[in-house]
């Protein structure tokens, strides 16, 4: 008995087996099954699943590219690179960057330490350009986030003696000056595309509010109430400007196309609102109010309702700006003799300071902030708190603003 005993528990154990290996079998035949249906291999290589936590950083190296122009675009790359905060440039490095770049194309690479292709593509334009995207693709693929190295940004300077408007690239690059009114010139707004600014200037020696487009050189003229018409702001789409216009007394939030039509007024206050800033569904905005007590942050619905203050543990609360990924509010604080920048995570928790300057303004990757310090433009990693100055020597240069 024992022993027929033992034999079935073998018996038992090797069809156990058998229905493993059998289950083994005709889950492989599915996966071939699926990879012959989309055209893919069994032996193709895996794209590999990359997760970055905050505040690591991926050791990559940046060989030079080849080719006629492969010196400078392999500068703008590693500059761009370095800017982003997410890699380390040399080193033990987990990824490569190789390519050329030449007669206006650029074709990157980029490979890991078993020599897999991660990135592979192409981009035609000029140097600099080229260089800019294939950094972004490498930020994006890498790290899963939105890169800012095609982005530009506008400010006001004073280099000719007036409050003029300029544009750059996001590094201080490719400045050019947009206005030559020898008139007062503020609060540009770079559209989220990068290919107009709405500004308020005094040409016809009162506020009214003008976009420029920065392909042609066109200027129209397109809020022009009576009163003050100050703080446009885009909306994420390009489509629609909220701004401050003081028609009815005192100044209150509007919202008009982008073309200038259709006006509607969100606030009915006493105070004063202004620097409105839009949410990145275009449904909401942040603003400054003041009735008398000193600016506070409000939140307000864009379709029009009462706006809900923001807890920021401050006083004197101006010029916010909403980070692209909803979470966290830039803006100027009084402190230490003059203005301070703060950041305020709309989760809960107190503000905190992370620099002097005013007029802060969130990248792309709601990471970095561009604002003003002194006479000159910072770019500020504000995970790393590593600040690099992108422009000086035009004057005073103030109001910045990035587009995404």
């Amino acid at each position: 008995m024992k022993l027929k005993s033992e034999v079935s528990l073998l018996r038992a154990k090797a069809a156990s087996a058998a229905e493993r290996a059998q289950r083994s079998f005709f889950l492989l035949l599915a996966c071939m099954s699926i990879l012959s249906a989309s055209g893919g291999s069994i032996y193709a290589q895996e794209v590999p699943t990359i997760t970055v936590s905050k505040g690591d950083k991926i050791n990559l190296t940046v060989s030079p590219l080849g080719g006629s122009d492969g010196g400078a675009a392999t500068k703008t790359l590693q500059s761009d690179l370095t800017l982003s905060g997410y890699f380390i440039l040399g080193g033990r490095a987990s990824y490569t960057t190789r390519g050329s770049a030449s007669a206006g194309n650029l074709q990157g690479q980029v490979v890991d330490h078993s020599g897999g292709t991660v990135l592979s593509k192409s981009y035609s334009g000029g140097t600099r350009e080229n260089a800019h995207r294939f950094a972004d693709d490498i930020v994006e693929t890498l790290t899963g986030n939105k890169g800012f190295a095609t982005s530009k940004i506008a400010f006001i300077a004073t280099r000719s003696g007036k409050k003029e408007v300029y544009a750059a690239d996001y590094d201080g690059s490719n400045v050019r000056q947009l206005t030559h009114d020898g008139v007062i010139s503020v609060h540009p707004s770079i559209s989220p595309d990068g290919r107009r600014i709405a500004y308020t200037g005094y040409q016809s020696g009162y506020p009214d509010v003008y976009v420029i487009d920065l392909a042609s050189g066109a200027r129209n003229r397109i809020v022009n109430f009576p009163g003050t018409n100050s703080g446009a702001a885009f909306s994420p789409d390009g489509g629609r400007i909220a701004l401050s216009v003081s028609k009815d007394g005192n100044p209150e939030l509007y919202i008009v196309s982008a073309s200038g039509g259709g006006a509607r007024r969100l606030t009915h206050t006493r105070g004063v609102e202004s620097g409105p800033t839009w949410s990145r569904s275009g449904d909401e905005i942040i603003y400054s109010f003041d009735d008398g007590r000193g600016p506070q942050l409000y939140r307000i619905s864009s379709g029009g309702g009462n706006g809900q203050p923001i807890a920021t543990g401050h006083g004197y609360c101006t010029e916010p700006n909403w980070s692209p990924d909803e979470k966290k509010i830039a803006f100027n604080v009084r402190g230490g003799g003059g203005f301070e920048i703060a950041i305020v995570d709309l989760s809960g928790g107190s503000a905190r300071v992370v620099s002097a300057g005013e007029n802060p303004v969130w990248g792309a990757d709601s990471r970095h902030i561009v604002f003003a310090e002194g006479s000159d433009l910072y770019l500020l990693d504000t995970v790393s708190s590593r600040k690099n100055k992108i422009l000086d020597g035009l004057g005073k240069i103030t109001e910045p603003s990035w587009s995404r």
